[in-house]
């Protein structure tokens, strides 16, 4: 089958034909049509995350039909299925934050793309406990980015609570998804985007945001919630400026730069800083059950397969507006 792989030898993926994966006990073997192209993918690329697996297949945003069924696979999954497979791969489901139910922090997992292999590629096998089914209403291109970009911002949205007024930083895949579920619980949203991103800022605004602009800008009102999806450490001391007293900062991504030291007056007040760390089956469940009921419009970029190296590419300049998505088959 074809495949993109990274070595680590270089921030680049080679194409390659290797063989077809063969599903074993509780596994799927997935046709893959489409998968995301997710700034965590970035990072693993450009060496940022530590230890991927060598050879890796990255891609954790991945949308196909299920060709074969391994040994023990829950009834509820057949041959034909549409079925997502995210970035949480696996879980040892022994360890003390698997037992508590926060599998997301797990002390033994497999992440999809990064230590197990991933969607770029024809065929991938994936454990089917972590597989999920998609809603109709999007096509696979659209669905792909629901997978992390959907769920991540789901989770961060989350743990914002019931902050009314919410400030996104970072308008990409993950903000652009998360602004419309926002939008539709009926919160205040403000867009920060990379200055003189007008096309982000156009974007936010057609989906739901009151109000879009530069990172270097104020928002009209105090945040009671701030969101941060770009991987910039200096956002950390401006979004706590803008968070009232009491308001919290989440932090959303896998992987940002240093924060720099400020000074203890923008965190008195209990403002808080929190970070989200991947994700867990049950996110997966209720941002699939929640998008099969709101409309998302999920703004997405298409490139095949063999383009993986300029989709990764567009996405560190910045020229992706929404989420770039690989289309491996029809």
């Amino acid at each position: 089958m074809r495949a993109m792989l990274y070595d680590g030898t270089a921030p680049l993926l080679r194409a390659a034909t290797v063989d077809d994966p063969v599903a074993g006990p509780g596994q799927l073997l997935i046709d893959v049509t489409a998968c995301g192209v997710c700034r965590t993918d970035l990072h693993v690329v450009d060496g940022e995350l530590p230890h991927p697996k060598r050879p890796v297949i990255p891609g954790h945003e991945v949308v196909g039909r299920v060709a074969a069924v391994g040994p023990g696979v829950p009834e509820f999954f057949s041959v034909g299925d549409r079925v997502g497979v995210p970035w949480l791969g696996h879980t040892c489901g022994e360890c003390p934050y698997c037992v508590d139910e926060r599998e997301n922090l797990c002390d033994a997992p497999g992440f999809t793309g990064y230590t197990l292999d991933g969607g770029y590629a024809e065929r991938l096998v994936a454990d089917s406990h972590f597989c999920v089914h998609l809603p109709r209403s999007y096509t696979d291109v659209e669905a792909a980015p629901l997978l992390c970009a959907g769920l991540i911002g789901f989770r961060t949205l989350r743990m914002a609570g019931h902050a009314r007024r919410i400030g996104i930083y970072g308008f990409g895949a993950a903000a652009h998804i998360v602004a419309q579920v926002a939008h539709h619980q009926g919160r205040t949203i403000y867009a920060f985007t990379r200055p003189g991103d007008t096309a982000a800022q156009q974007l936010a605004l057609q989906l739901g945001a009151d109000w879009a602009g530069s990172s270097t800008e104020r928002a009209p009102d105090e945040l009671d919630a701030a969101l941060i999806f770009a991987p910039a450490g200096a956002l950390v001391p401006v979004a706590l400026r803008a968070v009232c007293k009491g308001g919290v900062v989440v932090c959303g991504g896998i992987h940002m730069s240093d924060i720099p030291s400020f000074p203890y007056s923008l965190l008195w007040g209990e403002r808080r800083v929190l970070s989200v760390a991947n994700l867990t089956r049950a996110d997966a469940q209720d941002f699939m059950r929640l998008a099969s009921e709101v409309p998302l419009r999920v703004r997405t970029q298409v490139y095949p397969l063999a383009e993986a190296n300029r989709a990764l590419a567009d996405l560190r300049e910045g020229r992706v507006v929404g989420a770039a998505v690989l289309r491996v088959a029809e």
